[in-house]
């Protein structure tokens, strides 16, 4: 099966004697428009049928194909829309009281997530306040040093049990499982049974009109009165495939950015929306993470001033010689001791660390600064919502630089515009440094 899925893969279309074989692959000849088409749907494995078995002979679980109807005059609301549609279909063929979700570039890496995750939902004590379980967001292609600082080390191995501790993890849209009658808008009550026949099916699901959905439908959920809980295995769950370019890195978070900012900015802020609903450390915590976008300021601040101030001979800190530098160099000294230490024992490496420095200050300048500008120009009236969805696919030549760690740029961005001009006006400011100290340790000589 591998084989065959790399070769279709690397053919980039399903072989024909497949595609006769499969209803729902045929009815894509009467298609025009992948944007305008009717609903396609297959039972490709009928878990009820007991010839459906593997080459072991065990029973294989249900397997549907489906491609939910789009048409230009309705908007399909991305990937809530799916996701929501899929919850449907399941609902109408097992109905099953937990729904894992995971995204298509991601799999199963440990089989005993399952049993852990149930083991939750099944306590005894307090199974019945479970939500959803949230699994860490993963990757099989990290390079040793992490070069673009994809795996959210810190975030995912200390912040997080900030969260857990105070109601539980946000739900970060892959590798959780869910409590079906929990996404489905059921208010938790103590000792109630919910009979999922009588859902409200237009009334279900994923929170549309957010390019970050599943911060805003974690956040309902919690809000009615269910928890959440964060599970690590040492054996990670789900692995998937992080961006393997720079550009993939800033247009991803641009969208993940420009998703929270909008979720504090609407009518699911969660201060305001959380207010009475759940604990005020978890509403700061989720404030943390929704106003991201915020840095770009401060951080624009300290890459562009003190450089200017060195082309101008002005003054930012005292001499060295004076000891009001002290208060200075211990908070830059304390403030980089404590973040590679927490760094380092989230298990990275000193190089990891680096590129993780420096891919933060790359999205802070653009990707949170392209995400500001989109949602206030959204606000305004002057631009639509969008999902800009990440390439997953690669040739070798960009695979084989990422694997030797070598930041690839790809194509030409406004983003690259960016760090260009901050890099030449930094090597500028130092330039003028060194000029101005060296003419005055010239005259100093004379």
């Amino acid at each position: 099966m591998k084989m065959r899925i790399e070769i279709t893969t690397k053919l980039n279309q399903i072989p024909e004697h497949i595609y006769k074989q499969h209803k729902g692959f045929r009815e894509w000849n009467f298609v025009t428009s992948k944007r305008d088409h009717q609903t396609i749907l297959q039972i490709l494995i009928d878990g009820r049928d007991t010839n459906a078995v593997d080459i072991e002979g065990n029973p294989l679980p249900t397997l549907v194909y489906l491609a939910r109807e789009k048409r230009p005059q309705f908007h399909h609301h991305f990937k809530a829309g799916a996701m929501n549609a899929l919850i449907r279909i399941s609902s109408k063929i097992s109905n099953g009281p937990i729904i894992l979700n995971v995204d298509c570039d991601m799999y199963s890496n440990n089989s005993e997530s399952i049993k852990y995750s149930l083991c939750v939902f099944m306590d005894e004590e307090k199974g019945d306040e479970f939500g959803y379980v949230q699994f860490p967001q993963s990757f099989d292609n990290l390079t040793k040093n992490d070069i673009y600082g994809c795996s959210f080390r810190v975030i995912q191995k200390l912040e997080v049990h900030g969260l857990d501790a105070n109601g539980g993890p946000c739900f970060i849209g892959t590798g959780c499982f869910h409590r079906r009658e929990a996404l489905c808008g059921k208010k938790y009550e103590k000792n109630f049974r919910f009979d999922l026949k009588k859902l409200n099916n237009t009334k279900m699901g994923l929170i549309y009109g957010f390019p970050a959905e599943d911060i805003v439908t974690g956040l309902s959920v919690q809000c009615r009165g269910w928890k959440s809980m964060f599970l690590d295995p040492e054996r990670d769950g789900f692995l998937g495939v992080a961006p393997i370019t720079l550009l993939q890195l800033l247009v991803q978070h641009k969208r993940w950015t420009e998703g929270h900012l909008q979720v504090f900015l609407s009518k699911y802020c969660p201060l305001l929306y959380g207010y009475k609903k759940i604990p005020l450390k978890l509403r700061l915590a989720y404030c943390a993470y929704n106003l991201w976008a915020a840095n770009c300021l401060a951080t624009l601040y300290y890459v562009v001033v003190p450089c200017l101030c060195l082309l101008k001979g002005i003054t930012l800190f005292p001499k060295i010689s004076s000891p009001w530098v002290l208060p200075f160099a211990y908070v830059a000294f304390s403030h980089h001791a404590y973040s590679l230490g927490e760094f380092l024992w989230c298990g990275g490496t000193f190089l990891g660390w680096c590129n993780d420095q420096r891919m933060w200050l790359f999205k802070r300048t653009t990707s949170y600064l392209f995400a500001s500008f989109e949602t206030i120009l959204k606000l305004l009236g002057y631009s639509q919502l969008a999902f800009v969805i990440t390439t997953k696919v690669a040739d070798e030549d960009v695979s084989k630089r990422y694997d030797q760690e070598m930041i690839e740029f790809g194509v030409a961005s406004p983003m690259f515009d960016i760090l260009a001009t901050l890099a030449i006006l930094n090597l500028l400011g130092s330039f003028g440094a060194i000029k101005k100290v060296t003419m005055h340790a010239d005259k100093g000589f004379k």
